[in-house]
């Protein structure tokens, strides 16, 4: 699904990447987690009036596709097309992602240009030839360092991510001279204190290039499923380098030189903290060797835990999305993981959690909050809103908490990448509103037919649906379709109904629904659960 930005002419757009994705199987809880996130950061930017660029993929080289497929009787290319257009794409879909590109590793408009790449480093003297033997955990697809590797009852040495035996590999490769970055890396981690997050992941790799870097295999000869090195084709591209390049490659490198100066570097690489090292130190080196400009940051989300365990297919845990939005549906999904885990820490997925929080925050805070509004316009006011006409202090405390939150939440969200502290915002000022209602009673101020009594009831409600549009605007982004029904069931202009085209910062500015605008009770926003079906 793709999505377009607003234009601000010559400005360079608000950049955001996930990782390029393996396709050895199908999506599951994690990949999303990083997807949604980053699709939730670049609509806000959107929201914002930016120009915006968001990227996903997948890394479809390598050794462990090429295993994938033969295990599957079936060539490389032909199982990395049946999961991208069978599996990945059709979640991205599902999910509501707002992708503006999605980069195959197979296609031509990349292949060509990490050829390029490549070569033009050779050409500089930045890669040379010599040989390599060490452990190889084809999972990672990264030759191990062997104080990274942890030991098995048996003494067998194990990859800490796959928790799977390593391969010792021998073979002649071409090298890049990483460890000639050492300095000009740390230089730039002092001058760029931001680059890295959160603060754990930044010391993790600081701790890593102290110790010394060692110069990086870029090529592989034991197998042919990737890349050729244009110069010796009995080689290919190490499938890390080959993917990392999907960030310049996807916006025009050496192609589309205007489209390249107006989108690259990226502002933000989402990646999770399995492999921050690749990011963090690998993709910073090769584009100084290249003389490229940096990225702006590089975000590691933790991992996902069920069991104690990292999701994944490997550990048997690789829970599908879809398992979940058929019971909660799509934009509770959206919300949970960023709502429930503080990005950048692991965090534990329960159902028992989801279902805890669904109905507590979205569908008794949230949802009952809009329904209760749109019910009481329909019986005191024909479903026509009300104008305000008698605020005081109680309705000043509204004003000043959704500013408050507006803050909060484009601080937190839109700069720090700190979604469950801005979602966090929204929701108090959600609860601010239930407040509100709560205490001003209009059920028995309803009772009062007199002047001041309409004007008092009037205005009570002309408030909480006010503060209801200002929230449909906040939540868009991570809820676009339960805040686009919100917003048509409060009769907004159709000029406001676009909500791509409200400012989140603008969000605060009260008045904005027009007094008079028909008021529906829609269908309900966050239904009852049903108990899940047993076996």
């Amino acid at each position: 699904m793709a999505a377009t930005g607003s234009e601000k002419q010559g400005a360079k757009a608000f950049y955001v990447t996930t990782p390029i994705y393996y396709v050895n199987d199908a999506p599951h809880l994690g990949h999303a987690y990083t997807t949604v996130a980053g699709d939730v950061l670049t609509r806000w930017h959107r929201q914002r009036g930016e120009k915006v660029w968001y990227l996903t993929g997948t890394d479809e080289h390598g050794q462990k596709i090429m295993r994938t497929a033969e295990a599957n009787d079936v060539t490389p290319q032909a199982w990395c097309d049946k999961l991208v257009e069978e599996a990945w794409k059709p979640l991205w879909e599902h999910l509501d992602i707002a992708n503006d590109d999605f980069i195959r590793t197979t296609e031509k408009r990349h292949t060509d240009r990490v050829q390029e790449f490549v070569q033009d480093l050779y050409d500089k003297g930045e890669i040379y030839k010599g040989g390599y033997e060490g452990p190889y955990c084809v999972g990672c697809e990264e030759y191990k360092l062997p104080g990274d590797l942890i030991e098995a009852e048996d003494g067998t040495k194990l990859c800490p991510v796959h928790k799977k035996p390593v391969e010792i590999l021998k073979e002649e490769n071409y090298f890049f001279k990483l460890s000639e970055y050492g300095p000009k890396l740390l230089e730039f981690y002092e001058a760029n204190p931001g680059f890295i997050q959160p603060e754990s992941a930044r010391n993790e790799v600081l701790n890593f290039v102290r110790q010394g870097l060692q110069d990086l295999s870029i090529s592989r000869s034991t197998f042919d499923w990737g890349i050729p090195i244009p110069w010796d084709e009995k080689h290919v591209i190490y499938v890390w380098v080959d993917a990392l390049l999907n960030y310049a490659t996807a916006v025009g490198y050496g192609a589309n030189q205007e489209k390249f100066d107006a989108t690259f570097p990226a502002d933000v690489h989402l990646v999770g903290k399995d492999i921050l090292r690749f990011h963090a130190v690998i993709w910073p080196a090769m584009l100084m060797a290249q003389g490229l400009p940096v990225p702006g940051r590089v975000a590691a989300n933790g991992w996902l835990m069920v069991g104690g365990e990292k999701m994944s297919k490997s550990n048997l845990t690789g829970i599908k999305p879809q398992d979940l939005t058929s019971h909660f549906g799509v934009d509770a999904y959206r919300w949970y993981f960023l709502r429930a885990i503080a990005f950048g820490s692991d965090g534990s997925f329960s159902w028992e959690d989801f279902s805890a929080r669904y109905t507590s925050e979205l569908a008794n805070d949230y949802g009952n909050l809009a329904s209760r509004v749109a019910a009481m316009v329909g019986k005191y006011f024909e479903g026509s809103l009300p104008a305000a006409e008698a605020d005081g202090d109680a309705e000043r405390a509204i004003h000043e908490g959704l500013a408050k939150a507006v803050a909060t939440a484009d601080l937190k969200i839109g700069e720090e990448l700190d979604f469950q502290a801005g979602i966090l915002a929204i929701f108090d000022f959600v609860k601010q509103v239930n407040g509100y209602i709560t205490e001003q009673e209009p059920w028995k101020v309803a009772k009062d037919d007199s002047a001041e009594g309409r004007a008092r009831l009037a205005t009570i409600l002309y408030t909480a649906a006010e503060s209801l549009r200002a929230v449909a605007v906040l939540l868009n982004p991570v809820m676009p379709d339960t805040s686009r029904k919100l917003w048509d069931s409060l009769g907004a202009e159709a000029s406001l109904g676009a909500l791509a085209s409200q400012p989140v910062r603008s969000a605060a500015d009260w008045g904005r629904l027009r007094p008079g605008a028909t008021v529906t009770k829609g269908a309900v926003l966050f239904p009852r659960l049903e108990e899940p079906k047993k076996d």
